[in-house]
């Protein structure tokens, strides 16, 4: 298998795939085609009808976007959802939620690994989708969302690193559950390798 995917520093959509493939031990190759350069869309039509990463290429079968590869992936591994039927659904629910929600989020605490931004990013709308957060991850399961790391989680990893850059407070259960993200060695290597890249992104290093 290959996992097309943008910087590792800004493109949370590719972290999440990425992830799981890591965790779960799937065999794959990675190709990384940073973002917003002048070749970069005529890069990722290529391998994308959509135009945009993550893109996963398994022999002659693609599947473009972070939540149907993850739910490719479950058909070759059960485990990335959990076993049990109602953990499944609200598993699938919250991620499904992360995928379509958080738009403030998303526009004013933008995934910068190497950046660090503490106070900022404070909006309004972005304060209360922060809560919704914090209210899913307080029923965690420990050490993750549904004990096990599950395909929810790599759906919420990326915030993790917002979080992480931004600086946002968290209760107990909240911290608990970053720390167990950011120590999973996958995710170590992620941060390590958005560290070495070079590419910077001035509609993303807005507060730089």
């Amino acid at each position: 298998m290959i996992l097309v995917i943008g910087n590792k520093n800004y493109s949370s959509w590719s972290l999440r795939p990425w992830l799981a493939l890591k965790v779960f031990g799937f065999e794959f190759d990675e190709r990384r085609i940073p973002l917003y350069g002048p070749e970069s869309k005529e890069a990722i039509l290529k391998h994308s009808p959509a135009g945009r990463v993550p893109v996963l290429i398994d022999g002659t079968t693609t599947v473009w976007d972070s939540l149907a590869i993850l739910e490719y992936l479950a058909e070759k591994n059960r485990k990335l959802w959990p076993v049990d039927p109602a953990d499944r659904a609200k598993a699938r629910s919250i991620s499904a939620e992360m995928h379509s929600g958080f738009p403030s989020l998303r526009s004013h605490m933008s995934m910068n690994v190497r950046k660090h931004y503490p106070g900022k990013g404070r909006a309004p709308e972005a304060l209360l989708e922060i809560e919704r957060i914090k209210a899913i991850w307080n029923e965690c399961r420990k050490p993750f969302l549904f004990g096990p790391f599950c395909a929810a989680d790599a759906m919420y990893a990326p915030v993790v690193l917002r979080f992480r850059t931004y600086e946002v407070e968290l209760p107990r259960a909240g911290r608990a559950y970053m720390e167990a993200i950011l120590e999973l060695p996958a995710m170590q290597e992620w941060i390590a390798a958005a560290e070495r890249e070079t590419e910077s992104i001035s509609a993303f290093d807005q507060y730089g």
